[in-house]
């Protein structure tokens, strides 16, 4: 593999992992460089190994920061696992192109929410969702997930703030747990397809952990006012640049 190619995954690899552990969308950065490196039938797969080794690193910071609602995360976790199952599978059968555009728009109006309604962002509160329309809440959002992972990072905070009632780092702090636990689930169907390259996601991966370390670091110390403006402007270049 050239140099050139190695250096532009690790920083590719940098800031993807820097927007997917604050905010989401860290996805739409990668998969079209993996795209020019291993083709479009085995980007999705491979950037799942980057996926993964990213809250590999996010995840342990910010337990250590105690920032991870366990009790939450393990009620979400099996429909959020079941969603991510089926949805990986879909995703070996057929493209995502529609799914990605549909989705784009609905990150926009999380955007939307979060400069229109920043209270209910920005603290923790009362539950929404109940049982067991949260369920099947976390069932769609692991759906999307498992099937293009772009973006997912978005519907995650939304449920597990909006309508979990968590704070944006607590938040943060349950997505990357949440996608840690679903990502290998994902990535057996993917390499069982053969749409996976180990030694692209790999080094892709030492960026997303580089990135995800001084992302959840930041996070856990300067909190969700700064968290609040960085998932504003990558929930609209992510949605722009799904949708277009």
């Amino acid at each position: 593999m050239p140099a050139l190619t190695v250096v532009l995954l690790l920083v590719t690899g940098v800031v993807a992992g820097f927007i997917n552990t604050v905010a989401g969308g860290g996805s739409v950065v990668a998969l079209p460089v993996l795209v020019e490196v291993v083709g479009a039938s085995v980007a999705n797969g491979t950037n799942r190994i980057a996926i993964l080794m990213q809250n590999i690193v996010g995840s342990i910071s910010f337990h250590r920061g105690g920032k991870v609602p366990w009790r939450l995360v393990r009620a979400i976790l099996l429909p959020t696992v079941a969603g991510a199952a089926v949805g990986a599978w879909v995703a070996t059968q057929i493209p995502a192109d529609v799914m990605k555009r549909i989705f784009g728009l609905v990150i926009v109006l999380v955007a939307l929410s979060v400069l229109v309604g920043p209270s209910k962002w920005m603290g923790e509160g009362e539950p929404r969702l109940r049982e067991p329309w949260r369920s099947a809440t976390f069932f769609g959002i692991g759906l999307y997930g498992g099937f293009v992972q772009a973006g997912v990072g978005f519907l995650l905070l939304a449920g597990l703030v909006l309508g979990s009632g968590l704070g944006l780092v607590k938040g943060n702090g349950a997505k990357v747990v949440t996608i840690l636990v679903y990502t290998p689930v994902t990535l057996f169907f993917f390499a069982s397809a053969s749409q996976v390259d180990l030694k692209v996601g790999v080094i892709l991966g030492l960026g997303n952990m580089t990135g995800a370390f001084i992302a959840s670091r930041l996070a856990i110390k300067k909190g969700a006012g700064w968290i609040r403006w960085v998932l504003v402007v990558a929930a609209v270049a992510a949605a722009l640049r799904m949708v277009l």
